[in-house]
């Protein structure tokens, strides 16, 4: 690939575009908001200027309500030899381009399964593909020469390529991404009209609950609307077992040994089901789950302190398989939880006690 026009210069086309031109392709931008584009060009994606003629590869990076009319005004004009798009649902575009009457054979559907709570092209990135699934919905129909550009913008984009049926993508983002937005979303609208004593209590749970529930809503709605049948499926499962869970709850106030019995199993289920389901996530590096023991360490809010623990766990041979920081509330310090493995807890703890960190038991 040595040229490609990026239509649509949010994070997503913005952060491909990085990408790209950093590997040496020649990139064009384009966007109906000409200033947005120009703040990419300008953050060293490329050139806002026409293509003088058709490139390699076109990459819609539009919402999913306009892709269908983004890439059939692209196919139209003959802007590229091959045409993908990376929207979030992958099924209801191509329909509508067929709908359309639209030559299929050179265009791909594909989905990067990366992003941020941040949109537009100030919060791109070079790396925001980096180990990341990028999926890919070839058909029988599509043209080689197409999925081999997408494959090579993957690799040039650093991200690991999954091929997926389209529909199939979507049953599955709408489980694993668009239904957790919504029910973060539900989630952290319950504190909008709480209490500020209850607020102040917040702690690293609600935290990792309502993360994602501080994203763009207009960029949800789009992308909501685009899925809306399979993320209405899993909300009424989920639906199913709130119910469930609400009796399971009422239960267990009752006077009645036999009911409280009743709720405890309810809520047992609910929880051992979540267990499982847990262990399912994949873990490190996309490998099975791994067990990793919790090393929590007071820590001061102040600069060089993580690099100073990190390095203390290197002197004691000790890999951090993976991090979180705990933020005590009222104070400039708080808690860095290391999870290593459950053979170096003794070593990791015994070193940084060493060195003067204090070990929360």
């Amino acid at each position: 690939m040595r040229t490609a026009l990026v239509i649509g210069t949010g994070l997503i086309g913005t952060s491909a575009a990085l990408a790209l031109n950093a590997r040496g392709v020649q990139v064009f931008l384009e966007d109906h908001d000409q200033a947005q584009a120009l703040t990419a060009a300008a953050l060293g994606a490329g050139t806002a200027e026409a293509p003088p003629g058709p490139v390699d590869l076109a990459i819609v990076a539009v919402p999913p309500a306009h892709v269908a009319t983004a890439l059939a005004d692209a196919m139209r004009r003959g802007a590229a030899r091959a045409y993908i798009d990376v929207a979030s649902v992958k099924g209801g575009p191509r329909r509508e381009l067929e709908a359309m009457g639209r030559d299929l054979a050179g265009y791909l559907g594909t989905h990067p399964m990366a992003g941020k709570e941040r949109s537009g092209p100030l919060a791109a990135t070079a790396d925001l593909f980096e180990g990341r699934p990028w999926v890919l919905t070839p058909t029988r129909d599509g043209d080689t020469e197409v999925l081999n550009l997408a494959l090579e913008l993957v690799a040039l984009c650093r991200a690991v390529p999954v091929v997926m049926d389209a529909d199939a993508h979507d049953r599955a983002v709408a489980l694993v991404s668009h239904t957790p937005q919504l029910l973060s979303s539900l989630v952290a609208a319950r504190l909008k009209g709480a209490d500020e004593t209850a607020v102040r209590l917040c702690g690293q749970g609600i935290r990792d609950v309502t993360r994602i529930a501080a994203s763009d809503p207009a960029m949800w709605i789009d992308i909501l609307s685009a899925n809306p049948g399979p993320v209405a499926d899993v909300l009424s499962e989920i639906a199913a077992d709130l119910d469930e869970t609400v009796r399971s709850l009422r239960a267990l106030e009752s006077a009645d040994e036999d009911k409280r019995g009743s709720g405890a199993g309810g809520i047992e289920d609910v929880l051992r089901r979540g267990n499982a389901g847990r262990e399912r996530v994949p873990g490190k590096h996309g490998a099975a789950p791994a067990t990793y023991e919790i090393v929590a360490v007071y820590i001061g809010d102040q600069p060089g302190e993580l690099a100073r623990i990190f390095a203390d766990a290197g002197r004691a041979g000790v890999n951090i398989e993976d991090v979180r920081i705990e933020h005590a509330t009222g104070q400039q310090a708080g808690f860095i939880q290391l999870m290593v493995e459950p053979q170096a807890v003794p070593v990791l703890t015994a070193e940084l006690r060493e060195r003067g960190w204090s070990i929360r038991q």
